[in-house]
């Protein structure tokens, strides 16, 4: 088995947005943010081949949104999706799973793409087996006020027409060394890959920690729609993470890809050591 790491490039969020409630003057230096309080996020993303099975972890914004709603965003940087799967000698058509941990418009925009004319939508990974649960999903196509802007139709409905759509239904459906885990209070039933691979247990955080600086369980992003349980799941999931050492993967993180965590003399949670994927495997 074999794991890399996916960069499509970088946006840019509301500083203030991304922390909730931690002041500024704590979070600038996690993440300095610029003249417009923007800070800069990357949309990493984890491969995994395994045999004839080639897996892709969520997939970035896309690039079929018009140059309006991408100018809310400032995407920036030069690498993307094609690229960084060209990279390594793959493309899209090779691509046989797509497991998406939640419908949010910057983990799944590029599930979709526009045909050749532009006239219709398809999905991006035509040979592809498209990952979900149902409960997420039904809260996607129903969602909330809050939420509502985050979800985008056309992410989500060409997925299901394509008849390429199937919901998780147990841990291990996907692979037997992949386990979902399936955390609430970002969204509704976001799903968290965990990849059993030499030994050792590699989580894709997707958004319950977006990055390094949100390892202290109240960093709570203010797009979560229920904070409590954003903690809740947090803490159980870290308490975990440090007593089995394993290693967490950033989505978001412009500038580390992965972690491992300790306790800190107050209980807290803090890094341990950080990395890179290709250092590990």
């Amino acid at each position: 088995m074999h794991l890399y790491t996916i960069d499509t490039g970088f946006f840019k969020l509301d500083g203030g947005a991304m922390f909730g409630v931690v002041p500024k003057s704590i979070w600038k230096n996690l993440n300095p943010a610029d003249e417009n309080n923007m800070c800069n996020w990357a949309m990493r993303c984890l491969l995994v081949e395994d045999g004839n099975r080639l897996m892709l972890i969520d997939n970035g914004i896309g690039n079929k949104q018009s140059d309006k709603f991408f100018g809310y965003y400032y995407l920036n940087g030069q690498a993307s999706l094609d690229q960084s799967l060209n990279n390594l000698g793959f493309s899209k058509e090779d691509i046989t799973d797509v497991v998406l941990s939640h419908l949010h418009f910057d983990h799944c925009g590029g599930s979709v793409e526009w045909n050749d004319d532009k006239s219709a939508y398809r999905t991006a990974f035509k040979n592809a087996i498209y990952w979900s649960n149902e409960e997420h999903w039904k809260h996607a196509l129903n969602s909330n006020p809050r939420e509502k802007a985050s979800f985008l139709k056309e992410n989500i409905l060409p997925i299901q027409e394509s008849e390429q759509l199937k919901f998780v239904t147990s841990p291990n459906e996907v692979a037997d060394f992949m386990s979902m885990r399936t955390v609430y209070g970002h969204t509704e039933a976001m799903m968290l890959p965990q990849i059993n691979v030499k030994g050792q247990t590699v989580v894709f955080c997707a958004d319950l920690i977006p990055s390094l600086g949100h390892l202290p369980v109240n960093y709570v992003m203010a797009y979560d729609i229920k904070p409590l349980e954003s903690m809740r799941d947090r803490q159980s999931f870290l308490d975990e993470a440090v007593d089995n050492h394993y290693i967490l993967f950033f989505e978001h993180d412009p500038s580390n890809e992965c972690c491992t965590v300790k306790r800190n003399e107050r209980g807290g949670f803090v890094v341990d050591k950080v990395f890179n994927l290709n250092e590990i495997f």
